[in-house]
C-alpha cells in the first residue's frame, strides 16, 4: 500500500520497477456491483515476497548487519543490550518473554498462487463471495498473484474460484507458475509489546487481517519506532506508539471482515458506494492515512440514505 511504500522509504529502501509493479488503487467486486478508487498519494506496489526478502537482506548487509542463518536461538544463548522479536506470527520471543499472555486472536486462512498473465487492470481487485474473498494483485508486467482468504481452513483456491466463474475463465491452469502456498491471516491484539529490554515488532507484536493490506506497512513503522525508543535508551514509549499505529488498520480490518459475515449488509453497502464512489474514495484515503479519521467528510454533510439500502441494511 502507498503508506507502506513511504514507510519503507524512511528505512532507506526503494523498490525499483524491475522488482515490482504499480497499482493505482483498490476495486471491490460483488455479484455484478463494482466500486473503485485511486490512492490519493501515489500508487501501491505489487512485489513477490521472495523479492522483497532479498531486497531487505541486501540492504541490511550493506549496513553491516550480521545475519546468522539456520542458527537456533533460545533465551539463554542471547546476549545484548536489547532483544527485538521480529520472528513472525508464531513468535518464540513473544512466548518466552511472556508478552503473549492475554493475547486475543481472530483467524482466517489464505492460499495463494501466481499466474503468468499480464495484469488486466490498474487496480488491485477484491472479489467478494459467499464464503471467501479472492484478491488479484499485479506483481510484474507479465504476472499476477491470486489469493483466496476465508474462515474455512479447508477451502483451497480452485474451489474458491468456482464462486467467480468470470474470474476463473481469466485464470487458465496452463498459466500457473507457482505452487500453492497457505498461511494464517490473523487479527491479533496483545496487552503490551515491550517488557524491560525486550520488544516485539511486525507480526510478532500482533497483526491485522490481510484484507487491510497493512501488515508490511505496520512492520516497517514498528521498526522505525522501536529504533527511536532504543536511541532514547527507554522502550517505555514504544507500546504507546505501537497502539497508535495499529488503531486505524485494526478498525478497518474488523469492519471489512464483518462484511464477510453479513451478506445483505455488504450488498447494501456495495450498492450505496457504487452510487456515491466519492465515499469509497474518502474511506480509502482514511485507510492509507491520507485523511482525518475523526472528521473524514469535513466539506459536506453525507445524507444517511447514501449509506443505507432499505430499512434493514446499514453501515
Amino acid at each position: 500500500m502507498p503508506d507502506g511504500v513511504a514507510a519503507l522509504a524512511r528505512l532507506g529502501i526503494e523498490i525499483g520497477p524491475a522488482d515490482s509493479f504499480p497499482f493505482a488503487g483498490i476495486r471491490f467486486l460483488d455479484r455484478g456491483v463494482t466500486v473503485a478508487a485511486r490512492f490519493p498519494t501515489g500508487p501501491g506496489l505489487g512485489v513477490r515476497r521472495t523479492t522483497l526478502h532479498r531486497i531487505l537482506v541486501e540492504h541490511a548487509e550493506s549496513l553491516g548487519v550480521e545475519l546468522h542463518w539456520a542458527t537456533r536461538v533460545n533465551p539463554k544463548s542471547l546476549r545484548g543490550d536489547w532483544i527485538i522479536g521480529a520472528d513472525g506470527g508464531n513468535s518464540a520471543v513473544r512466548k518466552w518473554s511472556r508478552l503473549e499472555q492475554g493475547m486475543r486472536e481472530r483467524r482466517r486462512f489464505g492460499f495463494c498462487r501466481h499466474y503468468r498473465l499480464a495484469p488486466w487492470t490498474e487496480f488491485m481487485e477484491v472479489y467478494w463471495g459467499a464464503r471467501c474473498q479472492v484478491y488479484i494483485t499485479p506483481v510484474a508486467p507479465d504476472s499476477v498473484c491470486v489469493v483466496a482468504i476465508s474462515r474455512d481452513a479447508h477451502l483451497r483456491l480452485d474451489e474458491a474460484l468456482r464462486e467467480f466463474p468470470q474470474l476463473a475463465r481469466r485464470l487458465p491452469a496452463n498459466a500457473i507458475i507457482s505452487s500453492d502456498r497457505g498461511a494464517v491471516s490473523a487479527g491479533r491484539e496483545l496487552r503490551t509489546v515491550a517488557s524491560g529490554r525486550v520488544a516485539l515488532v511486525g507480526d510478532a507484536s500482533g497483526s491485522v487481517d490481510a484484507i487491510t493490506g497493512e501488515g508490511l506497512c505496520l512492520a516497517f513503522r514498528h521498526a522505525i519506532a522501536v529504533v527511536d525508543a532504543i536511541a532514547a535508551g527507554d522502550l517505555a514509549e514504544y507500546p504507546y506508539e505501537h497502539r497508535k499505529m495499529a488503531r486505524r488498520p485494526a478498525r478497518m480490518g474488523k469492519l471489512l471482515v464483518a462484511l464477510e459475515d453479513h451478506l445483505r449488509v455488504r450488498r447494501g453497502a456495495m450498492v450505496a458506494l457504487a452510487k456515491r464512489p466519492q465515499i469509497f474514495a474518502k474511506l480509502l484515503e482514511i485507510h492509507v492515512g491520507a485523511a482525518n479519521e475523526i472528521d473524514p467528510f469535513p466539506d459536506a454533510a453525507i445524507d444517511a440514505s447514501v449509506i443505507c439500502a432499505g430499512d434493514h441494511t446499514t453501515i
